[in-house]
């Protein structure tokens, strides 16, 4: 089974169990929640990333933004990678 929270066919309880995934938890941080679960529905509905492209789109558009705010000092603090 995918890794929670970036598997399609994961569940919550299975999210749950193994924990919050770094990944979603860096997304969270960013802004850009909203964005990443749109795409996550988009590609659960379609299984096919060529007919979410406007999700692909809006969330991509959301971390350029969140990058540019940050190395001005503007965007949410996140810690080092």
């Amino acid at each position: 089974m995918a890794k929670a929270g970036h598997g399609w066919s994961g569940t919550a309880a299975a999210a749950e169990e193994e924990g919050e995934d770094p990944l979603d938890a860096r997304i969270a941080r960013s802004g850009c929640l909203e964005q990443h679960r749109q795409l996550q529905e988009c590609m659960a509905e379609r299984r096919d990333w060529r007919h979410c492209q406007e999700q692909v789109r809006a969330f991509g558009a959301c971390m350029a933004r969140r990058q540019q705010q940050r190395q001005r000092g503007t965007g949410p603090a996140q810690p080092p990678d």
